[in-house]
C-alpha cells in the first residue's frame, strides 16, 4: 500500500523553497553590486528576476494542469530556478551583463512555482476536512520566508561573501526537490495527452477568474495591496536612515511585518473557519492601509507599531485568498489559477515598489499617504467585480 504523503514533508519543503526564493533576490542584487561593482547594475538583476514571473506564471500553471504528475514537474523547475541562479552568478563579470540580466528573466519566469504552484497542490495532500488549517500553516510558510531569507542573504554575504549568498539561496531551494518530487500524482490523469492546445486552457483559465466574483475580487484585491506593499518596501531604507538613525535598520521594519504576520496567521490556523475568507481578503486591505497612514506620521514608536499592524493585515489576507483560490478553482485548472495569481501578486508588488522609489526621493510622507491610499483601493476593489457568476455555458446566475 502507498503510504500517505506527509503535511510536514509539504510544509518543509515549502519553507525551503520559498526561503531560498526570498533570499535569491537580495542575494543576487549584493553579489551584483559586489561583482559588477554597480548598484543600478544590482537593482537590474533584481528586477530581472522579479517582473518576468508575470509571464512564467500562467504558462507554468497550464502545463502543471496539463501533467498526471505534477510533483515532477514542480521538482523541474525548483531545480531550472536553482540552476538559473548558479548561472547568474557565474556570469558576473564573466559574460556582458546583458547577458546576465537575460539569465535572470528566464530564471525569474519559474518563481510562481515556489509559490502558486506548490500551494496548488495541497488539496491533494490534506483531506477536506483539514485544508482551512493546512492552508493557513502553508500561509504561514511564506511571513517565515520572508522573514528567514533576506536576513540570512545579508548574514551569509558578511560572513562568506555575496557570491556564496547566492549558491546557498540556490541549495536551499535544492533542499526542496524530494518534497517536491514525491507529491502526489493527479488521479485518472497522466495516461495520455491532454486534448486542447495550451493557448486554450490558458484562455479558459483566465476566463474563469474574470467570470468568478470572489476569484476576480481576490486575485484584484490582492494584487493591488501587493502594489501598497511595494510601495512600503522602496522606502524601507529612507526611513531606517531618517527616522530610526541609519539605513540598515529599515530592514528591521520588514522583520517586524513578517513576525507579526507569522502570528496572525498562527491565530487564524487554530481558528480557520471564525471568519468568512472573502471578509478577511477586503478587511486585510483596510488594516494595511491604516498601518501605512500611521507609518507616514515619522515618529520612531508610531512606525514600528505600524509595522506591526501591515503584517496583521497581510498574513491572514494571503491565507483567506488561497482559501478562495482552493474553494473556487476548477481541479483542472487549479495550477493556472494559483501560479496566475501569484504571477499578478508579484508583478504588483514590483510595480509599486518602482513607483515608490523614485517617489521616495521626493517625500517619505508623501509617498506612504499615497501607498495608504493604493491600500484603501484594494478593499474597495470588491465593488468594482459585479455579482454574478458565468457558467461554462455562458449563462450568468447570482454569486454564491
Amino acid at each position: 500500500m502507498k503510504r500517505r504523503y506527509s503535511l510536514h514533508l509539504y510544509l518543509a519543503g515549502a519553507v525551503a523553497a520559498r526561503a531560498g526564493d526570498e533570499m535569491s533576490g537580495p542575494a543576487l542584487m549584493l553579489a551584483g553590486f559586489a561583482l559588477a561593482g554597480s548598484a543600478t547594475d544590482a537593482s537590474s538583476l533584481l528586477a530581472g528576476v522579479t517582473i518576468s514571473a508575470a509571464v512564467g506564471g500562467p504558462v507554468f500553471g497550464v502545463l502543471l494542469d496539463r501533467t498526471g504528475r505534477p510533483g515532477r514537474l514542480l521538482a523541474g523547475a525548483l531545480f531550472l530556478y536553482a540552476a538559473g541562479l548558479g548561472l547568474v552568478l557565474a556570469g558576473l563579470g564573466r559574460l556582458p551583463f546583458a547577458v546576465s540580466i537575460l539569465i535572470a528573466v528566464c530564471t525569474g519566469m519559474l518563481g510562481p512555482a515556489l509559490s502558486g504552484g506548490w500551494t496548488a497542490q495541497l488539496p491533494r495532500v490534506v483531506p477536506g476536512d483539514r485544508l482551512p488549517r493546512a492552508n493557513a500553516l502553508d500561509a504561514m510558510t511564506f511571513g517565515a520566508a520572508s522573514l528567514a531569507g533576506p536576513a540570512l542573504a545579508g548574514a551569509v554575504a558578511e560572513a562568506l561573501g555575496a557570491p556564496t549568498s547566492v549558491v546557498v539561496s540556490a541549495a536551499l531551494i535544492c533542499l526542496a526537490l524530494p518534497a517536491a518530487w514525491t507529491l502526489p500524482d493527479r488521479p485518472g490523469r497522466g495516461r495520455g495527452p491532454r486534448p486542447g492546445s495550451v493557448f486554450s486552457d490558458l484562455a479558459a483559465g483566465i476566463r474563469v477568474i474574470v467570470r468568478r466574483p470572489p476569484l476576480a475580487r481576490a486575485t484584484l484585491t490582492s494584487t493591488v495591496s501587493c502594489a501598497a506593499q511595494g510601495m512600503l518596501t522602496a522606502c524601507v531604507a529612507l526611513l531606517g536612515e531618517r527616522v530610526l538613525g541609519g539605513a540598515g535598520r529599515g530592514a528591521m521594519l520588514l522583520a517586524c511585518t513578517a513576525i507579526s504576520a507569522l502570528v496572525a496567521t498562527a491565530v487564524l490556523a487554530r481558528f480557520p473557519r471564525s471568519v468568512v475568507p472573502d471578509t478577511i481578503i477586503w478587511a486585510g486591505a483596510l488594516v494595511q492601509a491604516a498601518a501605512l497612514a500611521l507609518a507616514a506620521s515619522g515618529r520612531p514608536a508610531v512606525l514600528v507599531v505600524a509595522a506591526l499592524l501591515a503584517g496583521v493585515g497581510e498574513g491572514p489576507q494571503l491565507a483567506a485568498v488561497f482559501a478562495v483560490r482552493h474553494r473556487e478553482a476548477p481541479e483542472h485548472l487549479r495550477g493556472q489559477i494559483f501560479t496566475t495569481g501569484a504571477s499578478a501578486k508579484i508583478t504588483g508588488f514590483a510595480l509599486g515598489a518602482s513607483v515608490g522609489g523614485p517617489l521616495a526621493t521626493w517625500s517619505v510622507p508623501g509617498t506612504l499617504a499615497l501607498a495608504s491610499g493604493v491600500a484603501a483601493l484594494a478593499a474597495l476593489a470588491r465593488f468594482a467585480v459585479p455579482s454574478t457568476n458565468v457558467d461554462s455555458s455562458g449563462n450568468r446566475s447570482p454569486a454564491t
